[in-house]
């Protein structure tokens, strides 16, 4: 009788995998929980960046080809400055973190050695589109700060906008003259509120 007993708790803690109540692994077979193939798909789309998020930004100073970039969203300041064809031999890289995210409508300006050295680096002001000395930056200016440069309505505004994101940014103050509807005489009104950084 006893040796009964004895063999049933036996067989009894070997089928309950010793009273733990875990889960039974099969040798050979992975020890590993199976996943639903639903939670694969979910974790693979997590991954993924989103299709056609972008974002712009305007590069300026010690750069081979200053002006507005459309990048990915999640890029980085580095990759705002390869688009801008890279630094120039005078930049001082170490002025700016180039690891830092990108946001929407962020201006990145690269001093010089001499700039960041001298403290003359350009002081930004609190909105992207106006310079430190009060001009409207074309190639950041919203709408409504374009709007406010004489004779130029929000039509002229907007066209001013598509110009700069067709042709990656205005590399000079001359170039709102090939916007239909800004010509000499309009332009020599702005010529003193605007710059392109």
């Amino acid at each position: 009788m006893k040796k009964r007993i004895m063999l049933l708790l036996t067989f009894g803690l070997l089928l309950g995998g010793c009273g733990s109540g875990g889960d039974i692994y099969i040798a050979g077979e992975e020890n590993t929980p199976s996943i639903s193939p639903q939670a694969q798909e979910d974790d693979a789309a997590a991954d993924e960046p989103q299709a056609n998020e972008t974002l712009w930004v305007y590069v300026c100073g010690a750069v081979s080809t200053p002006g507005v970039y459309e990048l990915p969203a999640g890029s980085r300041v580095w990759h705002a400055v390869q688009a801008a064809g890279g630094m120039l031999e005078d930049a001082e890289a170490r002025a700016v973190n180039q690891a830092a995210e990108l946001s929407d409508g962020e201006q990145i300006t690269i001093p010089t050695a001499q700039e960041a050295q001298s403290g003359t680096f350009p002081e930004l002001s609190a909105e992207p589109g106006i310079s430190g000395d009060g001009k409207v930056n074309i190639n950041t200016a919203s709408i409504e700060e374009l709007c406010t440069l004489t004779g130029i309505g929000e039509t002229r505004a907007q066209a001013i906008m598509d110009y700069r994101e067709q042709n990656g940014g205005f590399q000079s103050i001359e170039e709102l003259m090939n916007i239909d509807g800004i010509k000499e005489k309009t332009f020599e009104k702005i010529r003193e509120e605007v710059t392109v950084g």
